[in-house]
């Protein structure tokens, strides 16, 4: 396992892609945290507002960060069939679990780095213009920032999880970008028509959105009040699930298929 993480340690970091990816989701999620720092230079600091801005999301759905740190997951498995590297790679290391598990655990660990530099830069960027924010352990930032880290950390895992069972770069990113966008937009907006109520049971359950939740704050929280939503760590847990069934068929195939 060890020889495994070192290798794909070198191997992300030495990718060009990782640095580019990496450094525009900070510098994007910087500039959301500048505009609304701005824009409420002279407003009270309430926690919601805070978060809004330390999570450099505006406090709608999932912001720059957990996206292209999702795309950085793709990467790590895509760029291996997309350039047949995958074959010397197996050939080095041929456990394949192992490998893997090496992979998930890289590919985590730079989404969480880089969402720690992230909620840093974005809180400097509140202070500088609030000259205060509340405490961490005020509500609902002692939720809702965890909940970034654990958004972030799936967005991650579920990019790597895509690109292992598409066996490639770019189903996988239409996926992550098309299905929160567009499909499920669609499936919300169809709920309220009075024939197709039956989809508003259904929408609370939608992984993207589930997700969502674990970053909300309730002065953003957008949900339309005819659809019940679920709470920060029950959608979490959905969004949580959504990775990991398509992470065990991905694994599945891998193991059990010519690379």
């Amino acid at each position: 396992m060890t020889d495994a993480l070192r290798y794909e340690w070198v191997r992300i970091r030495t990718l060009r892609s990782t640095y580019w990816l990496v450094g525009l989701a900070l510098v994007l999620s910087a500039g959301v945290a500048f505009v609304i720092a701005l824009a409420t230079r002279n407003e009270p600091v309430t926690p919601d507002l805070a978060g809004a801005v330390m999570m450099g999301s505006g406090g709608l759905g999932a912001g720059f960060l957990p996206i292209f740190m999702a795309i950085v997951g793709v990467l790590a498995i895509g760029h291996e069939y997309r350039y047949g590297t995958i074959q010397p790679t197996l050939t080095a290391i041929p456990q394949r679990s192992t490998l893997l598990t090496a992979k998930v655990v890289v590919v985590i660990a730079v989404a969480l780095v880089a969402a720690g530099v992230s909620v840093v830069v974005n809180t400097l960027l509140g202070t500088i213009f609030w000259g205060e924010l509340p405490g961490l352990t005020d509500a609902p930032l002692n939720e809702a920032i965890p909940g970034y880290f654990v958004q972030v950390t799936i967005y991650a895992a579920l990019g790597l999880a895509l690109a292992l069972l598409f066996r490639g770069v770019p189903s996988a990113i239409v996926v992550l970008l098309v299905t929160p966008l567009i499909v499920e937009g669609l499936i919300t907006g169809l709920s309220f028509i009075p024939a197709l109520e039956w989809l508003q049971d259904i929408v609370p359950y939608l992984p993207f959105g589930a997700g969502d939740r674990l970053t909300v704050t309730d002065a953003f929280d957008t949900g339309e009040a005819e659809i019940e939503l679920l709470s920060r760590w029950a959608g979490g847990g959905v969004f949580a699930l959504f990775m990991a069934v398509i992470l065990a068929v991905g694994w599945y195939r891998f193991q059990t298929r010519d690379a």
